[in-house]
């Protein structure tokens, strides 16, 4: 066998390598679903007008407003945030190149395996939590911070401000990659502040769709 051939396949059949491999494109496929859905549904709650017992009654502006700008929802989500000033060309290449990353580790898994990939997994990741990052940072300034200014201290460093699905999205990488002490750490946080945590973010829903209206109609005059 050729000796090229033969490392490869080493390589791939190594116990301890074929398990990372499989969990890391496991888990870059996972953030990536993760990075879509904030993306979309951020921008369909903004358009909710309440809730019925269907669920979120969803504003028909979403769908002239949004979903008319492309196809595809999650296009058409890009682009509104893109004419909003959130997100700019370079961020939607930063997210081609991220979704090309994805596709090759999804599909690609014995490459993978054998003889790595043309990109830097880990600077894909970090790619994924800064835009994702960019986009929350937005929402929080011009909606949170712009809905109730007041509960926010003036100077306040946007750089020092983790959005919730940024945090998500990192304790996902680093639960699942990262040593486990680091593990150990989100753990025991969540168990200690479990209650309180699932307390805030249903209080800070319900707050959200019921100032949502007012807001909504100063973006749009943007």
């Amino acid at each position: 066998m050729d000796e090229k051939v033969k490392a490869s396949w080493e390589r791939a059949l190594h116990p301890e390598t074929l398990k990372t491999n499989i969990i890391t494109a496991s888990i870059f496929s996972m953030a990536f679903e993760m990075l879509k859905s904030s993306i979309i549904e951020k921008i369909e709650g903004f358009f909710t007008n309440g809730f019925d017992e269907n669920g979120m009654i969803v504003s028909p502006e979403y769908k002239e407003k949004v979903l008319s700008l492309n196809r595809s929802p999650l296009y058409a989500s890009l682009k509104w945030l893109q004419d909003m000033h959130a997100i700019d060309d370079k961020d939607l290449e930063r997210f081609e190149h991220i979704k090309r990353c994805r596709n090759t580790l999804a599909h690609e898994m014995l490459t993978f395996a054998s003889s790595g990939v043309d990109f830097d997994v880990a600077e894909a990741f970090e790619e994924m939590v800064g835009l994702l990052r960019k986009i929350e940072i937005w929402w929080f300034e011009n909606l949170e911070m712009a809905i109730d200014p007041d509960a926010y201290h003036e100077g306040l460093d946007l750089e020092q401000v983790i959005p919730g699905p940024v945090w998500s999205l990192q304790m996902l990488i680093d639960v699942a990659l990262g040593p486990e002490e680091e593990a150990r750490k989100y753990y025991d946080h969540f168990v200690a502040n479990a209650d309180k945590t699932l307390q805030a973010h249903v209080a800070g829903l319900l707050f959200r769709c019921a100032s949502n209206q007012p807001q909504m109609r100063a973006l749009g005059e943007k």
